[in-house]
């Protein structure tokens, strides 16, 4: 099934991706000196001390990406990303479709073509400087929307991975599923329980340490998902 090897290409560039790129962008904020007198010169927004932002969050994800010259790889290589989810989740949509035999599109097509919309969105907003209260709430609520249905998707696919995993359960890995099943609920619990300290003031360390290891957690999926197909299934009838 052709669907499931699609499946398996795109995931891993969904994690990797995202991951490399989130990195660079770091990397460039803490070696800003790097690039003094050149034309990358950092912005003075964009430049940082030393920090391990996965674990003493001394900086955030929108400082290191927002200013030049990281936003040339941030926002195209989030579109990217996007553009790979859209792929992923139609992909998915394709082989469930074909495994129960059924012409109804799922639901976590919806939600994932969404989060990749609200990606997309995301990108081309961050860095653009309007003084205005409801365009800083407007872009809240596009990473904030990413978020909600990007776990709404894995939800849902998980649940619908469950309910055919009988039919599957030669070509797959279940201990993997059960991981998927983990995560998925780690990342809800996670996000409902950090939901007070988010909307509140101060606590601007622990934030920003959440933010990164919160979108690693996220696009962890994926790797998942490249491990959750065994090799064979090539040679595996699914209708």
């Amino acid at each position: 099934m052709d669907q499931i090897n699609r499946i398996r290409k795109v995931s891993i560039w969904i994690f990797f991706l995202p991951i490399i790129v989130l990195n660079i962008c770091l990397f460039i904020s803490v070696n800003y000196l790097i690039f003094e007198n050149t034309i990358f010169a950092v912005d003075s927004i964009g430049r940082t001390s030393f920090t391990i932002p996965y674990i003493d969050g001394g900086v955030s994800i929108s400082r290191t990406a927002r200013t030049y010259p990281a936003y040339l790889i941030f926002k195209p290589g989030m579109i990217i990303t996007a553009f790979l989810l859209i792929k992923y989740w139609m992909a998915n949509n394709t082989m469930a479709k074909a495994i129960n035999k059924t012409d109804k599109n799922y639901r976590f097509l919806f939600f994932g073509i969404a989060s990749a919309l609200f990606l997309i969105a995301h990108s081309i907003f961050l860095g653009i400087k309007f003084d205005y209260d409801l365009y800083k709430l407007f872009r809240r609520f596009i990473l904030l929307s990413f978020i909600i249905f990007e776990l709404v998707a894995q939800a849902l696919l998980v649940i619908t991975l469950f309910k055919i995993k009988n039919k599957i359960s030669e070509i797959i890995n279940k201990k993997i599923l059960t991981l998927k099943i983990i995560l998925v609920s780690i990342l809800t619990a996670v996000a409902l329980a950090s939901l007070p300290i988010v909307t509140s003031s101060g606590h601007t360390d622990f934030k920003h340490a959440l933010e990164w290891n919160y979108f690693v957690g996220i696009i962890t999926f994926y790797l998942l998902t490249f491990f959750f197909w065994k090799k064979k299934w090539a040679h595996t009838d699914l209708h």
